[in-house]
């Protein structure tokens, strides 16, 4: 691998760590699989490219976000107002958000933003050299997920996690667990949207079409940080997220040195997730063979 794949790889590692951290809200700590998030990383691409065309590109970031968070409202009320089941609320909202990123994007598929102002360029101005997209990344990833940790250890955090884990006692306990499931909705696509938006001015294009797939993406990096780091705590689970997103991206990044052809990235994906999802079953079949193995020899 090349220092310049490698260093690519690092940056859209960092970018999909924000993809990663949203989809954790939703299917580690509220066991909820959201699948809005191919819609919202897109409107956020949307929202970041458009303003940033017009030279607003900081702008563009703000807005991302916003949408992001009504995305997610949106889902949750379908789940909490509508009694639509969580994975068509998610499925619902995602193919709604095909029309309104068209409709964003000036009913352009394609925003190119070569020779467009983004919120990279100053960081390369001050810093210069290949790294510098690294280094803002790296502040904007840091302060996500410092705020991240510092929120769900707060009263609305911890009803948030206390409602992924058991709704009913919740709700027993006086919690409004519609309210907070909007709460971590939005959250959760607010951070995605984010994601879409970084990657939009990092690459200088946003397209209709890049959400597909970002499912994929955002569960193999929380399986596969959860294989490395086991998630005791919400910090060890978030950080998990970023090892998991980055050592994804080398994985990527790897086979792209290969022969294989682009076309099968997608299969490959699917089999890196299927692989990170085998292995916790695997191990716990080998220790359950293990100990009967032990026993029978005893006996």
């Amino acid at each position: 691998m090349s220092l310049v794949s490698f260093i690519g790889a690092i940056e859209l590692g960092l970018v999909y760590s924000l993809l990663a951290f949203g989809s954790f809200i939703s299917f580690k700590i509220l066991n909820i699989a959201d699948l809005t998030v191919d819609g919202s990383f897109v409107l956020g691409a949307a929202a970041s490219a458009i303003l940033a065309f017009n030279g607003m590109p900081y702008a563009g970031v703000i807005a991302a976000v916003i949408a992001g968070a009504l995305a997610g409202v949106v889902t949750a009320l379908l789940q909490t107002k509508f009694g639509i089941q969580p994975i068509l609320s998610g499925i619902l909202t995602m193919t709604g958000l095909y029309s309104i990123n068209l409709m964003v994007m000036d009913g352009k598929a394609n925003i190119p933003l070569l020779n467009k102002t983004n919120i990279f360029t100053l960081a390369e101005t001050l810093i210069g050299g290949k790294t510098y997209k690294i280094v803002v990344l790296l502040i904007i990833v840091a302060f996500i997920f410092a705020v991240l940790n510092w929120f769900f250890r707060t009263q609305l955090g911890l009803s948030l996690r206390a409602t992924g884990d058991n709704e009913a006692m919740c709700k027993a306990s006086s919690i409004d667990t519609d309210t907070v499931k909007v709460v971590g909705f939005a959250i959760s696509n607010a951070i995605v949207a984010l994601s879409g938006a970084l990657l939009a001015q990092m690459q200088q294009s946003a397209d209709v079409n890049m959400g597909s797939g970002m499912v994929v993406i955002s569960f193999a990096s929380i399986i596969i940080g959860s294989v490395i780091i086991k998630n005791r705590n919400i910090t060890l689970g978030f950080l998990s997220v970023i090892i998991g997103s980055v050592i994804y991206r080398l994985i990527i990044a790897l086979i792209l040195t290969t022969k294989f052809p682009p076309s099968y990235l997608k299969l490959i994906s699917s089999l890196v997730v299927i692989i990170a999802l085998s292995i916790p079953n695997i191990k716990r079949k080998m220790e359950i063979n293990k100990l009967r193995r032990s026993i029978n020899h005893v006996s």
